[in-house]
């Protein structure tokens, strides 16, 4: 089978070349029985990959049983994957088969497999080793065949380095590898996938889609799409249903995308590309009424973005530029470096000057008496300020500090959840 017939029978969209290497991948181990991890975010599609590699394979006349990990409750996953007797545990009315007995003989998809506990690691590491496992409250040892895919949104490595996901387990998840690239990575895909979605949908929903503006294909194509492949499909399905029969422009589509849902985020900000070059070789780009507001409501995202980090880090900004060495060693090294060339007198402007320009001065529930907000305005008003994801790294690094690598703390502190936290460890390469 080629690369062409594989797309055309899982359904896959795209001619990135960071999807062909997944393809090629899938094709090459699927036909084996080595174990494979799938890494990457949310919403991905590690799913599907999982089905292609079962379907290739030479398991594919039995079953593919789907687990995920972390949707099962610590108190009874060990019996969801392997089993128990009749009178194990208070309401075991009769004996059960695990997940691992009913994918005898075919492949088992662990997804989700970094949020296993740890007692239950140790099992799962002699079940893929040899085969063998005891089913709960039963001292008769069991033995089955499958082939094992499991996949992750999480740094497995980093957890092993915390001591929460167990060093033989990961070498033997780690066998063959496969990263499967974020929808941001793969722009050229998004919108034959997207047309993909909505073809579909007006299908099912019988209704009709009219198309798009060029600059809400734009707007699609430069959207960082944090939930991925999920929320493509979503937004597709909303706006078949929603909006029936009517031409999307940005103005409308801007509406679908979400980006993280809670104040502040950046994930729905574009990503900037390149501006074209004329046959002369000059730069050009020539701006309309859509250009603009696009632009206008960046810089309001940005501006919001700014605001919380402003709140988040003022004690430790202002300690900084007062000289405190310790505080400043501290600091990303673009950043010390700009503290080292500027006077603290820099800093110290009017705040008539600031609201001039459009920047809000503090209120008093913003920040404690000891801080000046003109020093910290000045700050992030310079030409050359720290980007969003160099900040957000910088604080992830602090609170993870501060907690001494308790990750459940530092994402309490930091307002997310530990899964988006266990993401961005991910993204920035936090270990």
């Amino acid at each position: 089978m080629d690369r062409e017939a594989f797309q055309e029978r899982f359904g896959l969209i795209g001619e990135s070349e960071a999807l062909k290497q997944v393809i090629d991948k899938v094709m090459q181990v699927a036909a084996t029985d080595i174990t494979v991890l799938l890494q990457g975010e949310s919403g991905v599609g590690k799913d599907v990959t999982a089905r292609a590699i079962h379907e290739l394979s030479n398991r594919k006349h039995d079953d593919l049983v789907i687990v995920n990990c972390g949707a099962i409750p610590e108190g009874i996953i060990e019996s969801e994957l392997f089993g128990h007797e009749k009178g194990a545990f208070t309401g075991a009315h009769e004996a059960r088969q695990g997940y691992f007995e009913k994918a005898n003989g075919g492949t088992i998809f662990l997804d989700e497999i970094g949020d296993t506990p740890k007692n239950v690691q140790v099992k799962l590491l002699r079940v893929l080793e040899s085969g063998e496992y005891f089913r709960v409250g039963s001292s008769k040892l069991r033995k089955t065949d499958v082939r094992v895919v499991a996949a992750t949104n999480q740094d497995l490595w980093g957890l092993v380095q915390k001591g929460d996901f167990r060093e033989d387990l990961y070498y033997r998840l780690d066998t063959v590898k496969i990263k499967i690239p974020p929808l941001r990575d793969r722009t050229k895909d998004i919108i034959p996938i997207f047309r993909k979605f909505v073809s579909e949908y007006a299908s099912k929903y019988d209704s009709v889609f009219k198309g798009f503006s060029d600059e809400a294909k734009q707007l699609l194509t430069s959207y960082r799409w944090p939930g991925n492949i999920r929320e493509l499909r979503n937004v597709a399905e909303q706006l078949v249903v929603l909006e029936k029969s009517q031409y999307i422009d940005t103005q409308t589509l801007r509406k679908y995308l979400k980006g993280r849902q809670h104040e502040g985020s950046a994930d729905n900000l574009p990503i900037l590309s390149k501006t074209e070059s004329d046959s002369e070789g000059n730069s050009r780009s020539s701006f309309g009424k859509q250009d603009q507001e696009l632009i206008y409501r960046a810089l309001v995202e940005l501006r919001s973005e700014i605001s919380d980090l402003k709140k988040m880090m003022g004690s430790f900004l202002y300690n900084a530029f007062s000289g405190s060495s310790n505080t400043r060693k501290a600091l990303p090294q673009h950043i010390q470096s700009e503290v080292e060339k500027n006077d603290i007198s820099d800093f110290n402007f009017q705040r008539e000057q600031d609201e001039s320009i459009g920047v809000q001065p503090y209120s008093e529930a913003d920040i404690s008496e000891e801080q000046k907000p003109d020093e910290l305005e000045r700050f992030f008003k310079r030409d050359e300020i720290p980007s969003i994801e160099n900040t957000e790294k910088f604080l992830i690094q602090k609170a993870l500090e501060k907690f001494e690598g308790n990750r459940r703390k530092a994402a309490e502190v930091l307002g997310i959840s530990e899964r988006t936290l266990y993401r961005k460890l991910d993204q920035y390469g936090i270990e």
